[in-house]
């Protein structure tokens, strides 16, 4: 894994200097999101805990209650609500908070897998719908002390989901179909629908430059 880059670095400590604690980081299916959660992870070490957006997948029994299932990943097969409240709880810094975790083996989420210790200083939330400016996900921003938007190049996005899926168990024609039919579709709407994030780049530019250098959106970001 890549070092942490030193701009990155340094909004990070900014944030941290301010009293500020969760990092936000978006992105469209593929975007390397966990990749990069997982960079910041390693340099903050113990300083560190992760709380991913996907554990709160809804379970395949639930989606299949709900004919979801041939879906999963669209912004009404995860328990929003569930979030929600695990966020404020970590904002409010009261007592330690247990999360779930999306196990990618068994292709479900484990309840209370993560622990986010009252006094760590720095959470990682990472996830497709941090910034979607629609239903209750709208309320998510708002509990970011700092949010980050990735926009790699779209073909390289695409050929990672259809990797990630093929390594996951499907064939390589099915991991195209997932791609096309449900992960693009949710990309799209991301794109088109989620907030303005205090910074936005492409996570494979060497530079890890903004598309505006100037970007003030955020003052926290």
């Amino acid at each position: 894994m890549a070092a942490l880059h030193p701009r990155l670095i340094e909004r990070v400590d900014r944030m941290l200097a301010v009293g500020g604690r969760v990092l936000g980081i978006a992105g469209a299916p593929g975007a390397g999101k966990s990749t990069l959660a997982e960079a910041v992870l390693t340099h903050y070490g113990t300083r560190a805990q992760l709380l991913p957006m996907d554990g709160f997948h809804l379970a395949d029994e639930e989606l299949g209650r709900l004919g979801r299932r041939d879906r999963k990943g669209a912004p009404d097969t995860f328990d929003v609500d569930g979030y929600l409240s695990a966020l404020q709880r970590v904002r409010e810094r009261r007592h330690d908070v247990l999360v779930p975790r999306f196990h990618r083996d068994l292709e479900e989420p484990i309840a209370g897998a993560i622990r986010i210790a009252v006094d760590t200083q720095l959470v990682i939330t990472e996830g497709n719908y941090l910034l979607l400016d629609d239903g209750r996900w709208r309320e998510v921003a708002p509990l970011l002390d700092q949010s980050w938007m990735l926009r790699p190049d779209d073909e390289d996005r695409r050929a990672r989901l259809v990797a990630r899926h093929v390594a996951h168990g499907r064939s390589p024609d099915e991991a195209e179909a997932w791609v096309r039919t449900v992960d693009e579709p949710n990309a799209a709407l991301i794109l088109a629908r989620s907030r303005a994030a205090g910074y936005e780049f492409d996570p494979d530019d060497p530079a890890i430059r903004s598309a505006d250098e100037g970007d003030s959106r955020d003052p926290r970001g």
